[in-house]
């Protein structure tokens, strides 16, 4: 057996509305679920990213019995774009304010742009081939 897919991941953040508006607004993320206060998933092509408050989730979950997480400080999500679609991407989020912390031109292929949600965390668009993937 071996896993083949990663189908969410999750990021910790200490406002949840300012973070919800940044994913739908900026990334145009779909908000799938939400638990005022708790928590935000958004669906991220066949895959899904949840953002948590960490105090709310390191006390579990009153209405299913999940075991109990939660991380602080800056964690790091990586979205994929084509590369036809760098420059857009630049060209989007400097129209939303958005400043990208760093650009990258990787030696074994492919480019990144790396830049911040509101919560801190490090966000990442990157095209496949940076992992050697089509």
């Amino acid at each position: 057996m071996k896993a083949t897919k990663v189908l969410e991941t999750c990021l910790y953040v200490d406002d949840l509305e300012k973070s919800k508006a940044f994913y739908t607004e900026v990334l145009g993320l779909s908000l799938h679920a939400e638990m005022k206060g708790r928590h935000v998933f958004f669906r991220c092509g066949e895959a899904m990213l949840l953002l948590f408050n960490p105090d709310a989730t390191e006390q579990g979950n009153p209405d299913i019995d999940v075991p109990a997480h939660g991380a602080r400080g800056v964690g790091h999500c990586c979205f994929s774009m084509s590369e036809t679609e760098i420059q857009l991407w630049k060209e989007h989020l400097r129209g939303h304010g958005v400043e990208v912390e760093k650009e990258l031109d990787w030696p074994q292929g492919g480019k990144s742009l790396y830049f911040r949600d509101p919560c801190g965390n490090s966000l990442e668009l990157a095209t496949p081939r940076v992992w050697g993937l089509p």
